[in-house]
């Protein structure tokens, strides 16, 4: 499986913040957005990335990142000429996917909790063997902000609706989703919404009506924060702070999990870690390797592993 990071939109809500730099660049905290998004990625186990931005973002992205190597990653970019909806992002990666099964993660979605990794790595498994996708359900105060998901007795997805004036449910589809390999000819037959864009719904609603979507609910354990307004930007800033603060570890630190899945060596870990000891996150990558002195193969988890999202 591939993994797609949207990172595109002007970020209006965000301005003046937003006017000369994309928003997934913004800090969250003390890393910038992306390192969120491409974290969840790495922990289900993904190595192949295509990051997904407006014509005048992508430069910034191939500077922090380059070609993933440093993080045992392969990473693609593609451009976004205008932001016409979330399932553009199979249509633009078509050829990069070449039908292969996809999991999109939005670039200003940030996900939290302990068991996240390996609950991520069954549904990629899932979709994988079985086809179909698999989208992740929250439970929101207000789902009339969201595209909200209604259930049968049985727990089955009867209902996807986008931001609806009378929710049906109160669970709310969050910014990740697993698709097979037919999701970019099911993306290029969708039409635009009144609101003029091609919606995820519509997309995931294909699937539910052909008995082959799979909803995995984020229950209590899990945090899920969005970064679209200035408030829920600052919100998720302390959120990450704290858990950083009172528990001792580093949310979203790349280079700790490319060593803790094995993606990087002992020595690419360790180069990182020296280069930013001056900080935190620098920190952590060198306290994971003396915690975890050898990486386990791709996928498995050490018991009692620190790392959550």
């Amino acid at each position: 499986m591939k993994g797609i990071i949207l990172a595109g939109g002007i970020g209006t809500r965000l301005h003046p913040a937003t006017l000369v730099v994309n928003k997934q660049l913004l800090p969250v905290y003390d890393k910038p957005m992306i390192y969120y998004p491409l974290s969840t990625l790495m922990l289900a186990g993904i190595r192949e990335v295509l990051i997904v931005s407006s014509p005048d973002c992508l430069a910034h992205y191939r500077t922090l990142f380059g070609d993933g190597s440093a993080l045992g990653l392969t990473i693609a970019y593609a451009e976004q000429p205008r932001p016409e909806g979330l399932p553009q992002a199979f249509t633009i990666g078509r050829d990069w996917l070449a039908g292969e099964a996809a999991m999109l993660v939005l670039g200003d979605n940030i996900f939290f909790g302990n068991g996240l990794g390996p609950m991520l790595r069954r549904a990629v498994a899932g979709v994988e063997a079985g086809g179909g996708a698999t989208v992740f359900s929250y439970r929101v105060e207000d789902p009339r902000r969201y595209g909200v998901i209604a259930f049968d007795d049985q727990g089955r997805a009867v209902s996807i609706e986008e931001k609806p004036e009378r929710p049906q449910s109160p669970y709310a589809m969050t910014g990740l989703y697993l698709f097979d390999g037919a999701v970019c000819d099911h993306a290029a037959t969708l039409t635009p919404s009144a609101r003029g864009e091609l919606e995820i719904t519509d997309l995931a609603r294909r699937y539910m009506d052909a008995g082959t979507l799979h909803v995995e609910a984020m229950g209590r354990g899990f945090a899920w924060l969005d970064t679209g307004t200035h408030d829920s930007l600052l919100e998720a800033a302390e959120f990450v702070r704290t858990i950083q603060h009172r528990q001792g570890i580093q949310v979203a630190c790349l280079e700790e999990i490319a060593y803790l899945q094995g993606f990087i060596s002992r020595e690419q870990a360790e180069a990182r870690g020296h280069a930013l000891a001056k900080t935190a996150y620098g920190r952590a990558i060198l306290t994971a390797i003396e915690d975890a002195p050898a990486p386990l193969p791709q996928g498995e988890r050490r018991k009692g592993d620190r790392r959550q999202g």
